[in-house]
């Protein structure tokens, strides 16, 4: 079985996914009301920052998803005692019984998730050592930890690479660094935070990534008593402190998953309400949106995305680190791009394959054309590395129904929408992929109209 496929399965199963594989009929608007959860690229964080307390944490707002299926066995294999709380989506973390964990344990419950890097710091803070097994994740470009090494090299750490993974350890503690990113990585940020809220000093962070959800896992290590200032420019410093508690927080909503469903909105002719979704986090997304010819209102409980009909506008687009538009935007966008009269341009500038995904697109009757050139804005780091990063779409094409399978997450969802708004049947599998950082899809896409059944 290959690795892709096996890990759908795996995600699909984690999660009560009852198939691997959906036959879609398209051609349906969907219409109705979804509700979001907390932010995969947050809850995740905070599940590991649970560690560094010395009193259990609760958080809430937890999405039902496989990533944190994955985080949450990772953290019971380390001694931490992981328990559902009071209200749905409520998790309860007791880090009391901290321990090591066997690289065995380890690799069998991460799977293909990259989480385990940042397991480090705050291991090396109780137990003065972590292990790590070999990482993986989606395959949408070079996501090295080579760098997360670094850091951790900085703060003291001593790496040593065997064959069945890394060992580090900290015989003299951590002590807070200098630290400046080549480019605002959000996990070398998450790294940094997670290791210097404990470090003995001061840490600097220049080049940081200041994300929502980086601000909110901010926000959290403040609630459990660190001291934490964002300056201007990227700049983040940490003062070290002896001692954190435990944290009560609501994680943030989910972006990329309501820019998801708008995009589907949008491609379908639909007209959808996205409950939990804010206007604040979203504001680089709903500019676009409305350019592309979307409509939204927003309400105090979430934003309505719908199609008011007439024709879709090109647009040109170049994807940024926040406060940009981000990377996990454009791939569903893209297909309700194919249906916008004109050439839209595509500039992908944070990972360097991102547009795997379109080759189905343009087996089902979209015209795209992937290039190595940096089209429609400034010159970026993949411009001279051979990659294929700017897309040209044409529109508006009609798609049409194909077997598709999916690549990565946000790809995955991308192909759902397509098979959505195609004219005849598709089946998409290895949806189990989805299931990573959308919650219930299945259900979602039931409650809104959606014509399809799940193969066996």
């Amino acid at each position: 079985m290959n690795t892709l496929v096996e890990d759908a399965k795996n995600h699909g199963s984690a999660v009560g996914l009852p198939s691997d594989k959906v036959t879609i009929r398209g051609g349906k608007p969907l219409r109705g009301r979804i509700e979001l959860k907390g932010a995969k690229n947050l809850v995740t964080k905070a599940m590991v920052a649970a560690i560094l307390g010395d009193t259990p944490s609760v958080l809430k707002n937890v999405p039902n998803i496989s990533d944190v299926r994955v985080v949450r066995g990772l953290l019971e294999v380390h001694g931490v005692v992981v328990e559902e709380g009071v209200e749905e989506g409520e998790l309860v973390l007791d880090p009391k019984n901290v321990e090591s964990a066997h690289f065995a344990d380890i690799d069998a419950h991460a799977g293909s998730s990259r989480i385990p890097i940042l397991f480090c710091g705050p291991l090396l803070h109780r137990l003065g050592e972590a292990f790590i097994p070999d990482l993986g994740g989606c395959r949408i470009g070079d996501r090295p930890i080579d760098y997360h090494l670094e850091v951790l090299r900085n703060f003291g750490a001593k790496v040593e690479k065997l064959p069945s993974g890394i060992r580090m350890s900290a015989p003299n503690g951590l002590k807070g660094a200098k630290v400046s990113l080549p480019y605002p990585s959000v996990g070398a940020t998450e790294q940094v935070l997670l290791t210097a809220v404990r470090a003995d000093g001061i840490t600097e962070l220049a080049g940081a990534a200041i994300e929502p959800e980086i601000m909110d896992l901010i926000n959290i290590l403040q609630k459990m008593g660190a001291i934490i200032t964002v300056e201007t420019d990227r700049v983040i410093r940490i003062e070290g402190v002896d001692k954190l508690d435990g944290y009560t927080h609501r994680a943030l909503f989910d972006r990329n998953e309501a820019a998801s469903w708008a995009a589907a909105a949008l491609a379908t002719d639909g007209d959808i309400f996205v409950g939990g979704a804010q206007q604040a986090e979203m504001l680089t997304f709903l500019n676009v949106f409305r350019k592309v010819g979307g409509a939204f209102e927003i309400a105090e409980d979430g934003i309505r995305f719908y199609h008011p009909g007439g024709e879709l506008k090109p647009v040109i687009i170049e994807t940024d680190v926040h406060p940009g538009f981000m990377t996990d935007w454009q791939q569903p966008l893209v297909v309700a791009l194919t249906k916008a009269k004109g050439v839209s341009i595509v500039h992908e500038t944070v990972y360097e394959q991102r547009f795997g995904f379109v080759d189905a697109l343009v087996e089902m009757g979209a015209s795209i054309e992937v290039h190595k050139e940096c089209l429609g804005g400034r010159p970026c780091r993949f411009g001279q590395r051979n990659f294929k990063h700017s897309a040209v779409i044409q529109g508006p094409s009609q798609l049409h129904g194909a077997d598709i399978e999916v690549p990565d997450l946000r790809g995955g969802f991308s192909h759902l929408i397509a098979a959505l708004t195609a004219e005849g049947t598709s089946t998409v599998s290895n949806v189990g992929i989805i299931a990573r950082g959308y919650e219930n899809f299945i259900t979602k896409l039931e409650l809104l109209g959606a014509d399809f059944v799940l193969e066996g």
